[in-house]
């Protein structure tokens, strides 16, 4: 659902110049607004909570910077990740990890986005930091897709965006158990509410709220597979979970919906990261 607003938002407002000026003022207010109203909030002072690291590089809203400090507390294995949902490569959660040397598995369901990200990422996929694979995603073929495209049973991303059955799709990963695991969640429903939209294996997002499911059912399937809520971004787009083992005393307790739950405020959405004019991507350095 994020991933259309976005790219609607994206060609709505950087059609000419003066749009661009316009789209520049409209960061400048979620930044200030950012600074204002929830920086200086009390909900927000303790520093394990997460949403003090946000920052976007390539991801939609701030998820760069969370994942960024999730890794900083709890360190790294293989350095490997999973996303799906990925459009055409440029604008999701995953893409500054290549920058950082990680090396991970892209699932996308447009053929045309796959043909996008082969030229854009070409390097990245000769160097085998990158595979990808354009696969339309069930509950039912998940696991066989992570076997054919070599995902290690335990790896230390998992990020979740196909706007509609993300729910039944992380319930149904059974033999594979990431670290980290990033979904979107549905955020109009309140952090008591329990509700997960009903699974249809060909289900696309139709423009309306029905999609993913509530923060508080996200918690729940999280607590029996064995992973703990940290914290969701600002934007009130995407939660993130970490394995209870790995926990300890690094994030916010309690790892509920009713502590972590961010509001939707969609207004603070930002231009597209790269859109166009970019050319190939190259990993380059880090450090």
């Amino acid at each position: 659902m994020t991933n259309f607003l976005k790219r609607t938002f994206s060609r709505l407002w950087q059609t000419s110049n003066a749009n661009h000026k316009l789209t520049h003022l409209l960061e400048l207010n979620s930044d200030d607004y950012i600074q204002r109203h929830l920086f200086g909030n009390p909900r927000y002072a303790d520093p394990k909570k997460l949403n003090r690291s946000e920052f976007k590089v390539y991801s939609q809203n701030g998820e760069d910077g969370i994942i960024e400090e999730i890794f900083n507390r709890i360190g790294t294995t293989n350095s490997f990740f999973v996303e799906f949902g990925v459009g055409n490569g440029l604008e999701n959660n995953t893409a500054f990890l290549l920058i950082k040397q990680w090396r991970g598995c892209w699932l996308e369901g447009s053929a045309d986005f796959v043909a996008s990200i082969r030229h854009t990422f070409k390097s990245a996929i000769e160097s085998g930091n990158l595979t990808v694979q354009q696969a339309f995603i069930t509950a039912e073929n998940i696991e066989a897709l992570f076997e054919q495209t070599g995902v290690p049973p335990e790896f230390d991303l998992l990020s979740i965006d196909i706007d509609g059955n993300d729910y039944w799709v992380w319930n149904a990963l059974e033999r594979y158990r990431p670290r980290v695991v990033v979904i979107e969640y549905n955020s109009i429903f309140p952090p008591s509410v329990e509700w997960i939209k009903a699974y249809k294996a060909d289900s696309v997002w139709d423009g309306t709220s029905n999609f993913s499911a509530s923060l508080k059912s996200l918690e729940l399937l999280g607590a029996q597979k064995g992973y703990s809520l940290v914290g969701c971004e600002f934007m009130g787009v995407n939660a993130f979970f970490v394995r209870s083992d790995l926990v300890g005393e690094h994030f916010q307790a309690p790892f509920t919906a009713v502590n972590h739950y961010e509001t939707p405020r969609y207004f603070l959405s930002r231009s597209a990261g790269h859109p166009r004019g970019f050319g190939q991507f190259t990993i380059g350095q880090h450090r």
